[in-house]
């Protein structure tokens, strides 16, 4: 008897995690030290910048869209929050600064995707450039130390044992969630990516949730690249390149679909720690630079074909049991 097709599509729901538990049982078994607790707290803290701009990127991704400024945009909060807490010796007002810088390339991105009709990839790909260079040039070039040892905490300060970044990263993944699966505006998001025409026949403000979906996307990158600057206590211009291609990998293998209208923050989390565990066995084994750039590559090239498949229902489990129930049967 075969199973029913409601069976086949949980199982097929749980194919991120069955993929991140073979991971972690291989990678216990093949790499030394890797499930130790010191290496899977330090892992935890390895992937909270990922982590917790993927918890907005899914939302664009959601929406049938994508940013690749993510990157840049942690360069400039940081750079800028130092620069300002070096002038004014404020830490508030450096913060300020940061969040500002992040939500004001988010609205670009925004209102030129929703209101221009400008394709996101092109877009977010010019303001990559254009915020990077200004980051360049509001530090001069060099890394901007950090006058204030207070600001560090943020980096380096702990709640029960707990490093804040980690907190940060738990409270993005539980409001987040909460936004795409608990209001109005999560529906919103899924509805348009999944078909905007009709979205929009519906009454729902299109353009108004393609913005602000955008301007959380800066805030909360901003908000990391702040930590980020706490964590290695200064500004680095330089910093987090290529960070959009690991965040956009974590997602789609977590099951967000690039073609829109399908996301959940628990594919999310999953995406999250199986970037986070390859990049960690990598480290464990001190697999040269050069070399991880191809395994990067790889993963976020597989992550693409995998969701491609999936659209098609080529490489679903669903179907893949279905095809073999359906051999079993003939051979009966």
């Amino acid at each position: 008897m075969s199973a029913s097709p409601p069976l086949l599509r949980r199982l097929g729901a749980l194919g991120p995690l069955l993929l991140l538990l073979v991971l972690f049982a291989l990678l216990g078994a093949l790499v030394p030290d890797f499930l130790g607790i010191r290496n899977m707290r330090g892992l935890v803290l390895s992937v909270t910048l990922v982590g917790t701009i993927a918890t907005t990127m899914m939302l664009v991704l959601a929406l049938r869209e994508v940013d690749l400024s993510v990157g840049s945009i942690t360069a400039l909060s940081g750079v800028l929050t130092a620069v300002v807490i070096g002038r004014t010796g404020s830490v508030a007002a450096g913060i300020l600064a940061g969040l500002a810088a992040g939500a004001a390339a988010g609205f670009l991105n925004g209102w030129v995707v929703a209101r221009l009709k400008v394709n996101s990839l092109i877009v977010t790909l010019a303001t990559m450039e254009i915020v990077r260079g200004l980051a360049f040039l509001a530090s001069g070039g060099q890394a901007v130390s950090i006058p204030a040892e207070r600001f560090y905490a943020l980096g380096s300060g702990t709640l029960l044992g707990v490093n804040y970044p980690i907190w940060l990263m738990l409270l993005a993944f539980i409001g987040f969630g909460f936004l795409l699966n608990r209001t109005t505006f999560g529906r919103n998001v899924l509805a348009i990516g999944g078909n905007p025409e009709a979205a929009r026949l519906a009454g729902v403000p299109v353009e108004r949730v393609r913005i602000a979906v955008f301007v959380l996307q800066g805030l909360v990158t901003a908000l990391a690249g702040i930590v980020l600057a706490a964590r290695i206590t200064s500004g680095q211009p330089n910093t987090s390149q290529g960070l959009e291609l690991a965040v956009i990998s974590a997602c789609v293998l977590g099951g967000v679909s690039l073609s829109g209208g399908v996301a959940t923050m628990a594919g999310v989390i999953i995406g999250v720690f199986i970037m986070g565990a390859a990049q960690n066995a990598l480290n464990l084994l001190d697999v040269p630079t050069f070399y991880q750039y191809v395994v990067r590559g790889g993963i976020l090239l597989a992550a693409v074909i995998f969701d491609r498949l999936r659209q098609t229902g080529g490489l679903s489990l669903p179907t893949l049991l279905t095809r073999f129930t359906q051999k079993d049967r003939l051979a009966s």
